[in-house]
């Protein structure tokens, strides 16, 4: 299934996933330097569905706070 994702990094409340009315919100610690932030984001997701972080795919928004996210279910 796929989703749209907001994303908060350098957060203090992360790693957590809320979810708003189109999108889900994740707050992730890591910063958005090199990587970091979307390995927070795909390890939140999958923590948060219960599925391999493998299961987790960013398919677009690498460089942005707006992401399209597949999870495998």
């Amino acid at each position: 299934m796929q989703y749209t994702v907001r994303v908060k990094p350098g957060s203090r409340r992360g790693p957590l996933v809320e979810a708003s009315d189109d999108a889900l919100i994740v707050y992730v610690r890591e910063r958005a330097v090199d990587g970091a932030a979307n390995d927070g984001v795909v390890r939140a997701l999958a923590e948060h569905f219960g599925v391999p972080r493998s299961g987790v795919t960013i398919l677009r928004g690498h460089t942005a706070r707006i992401k399209r996210v597949e999870v495998d279910e």
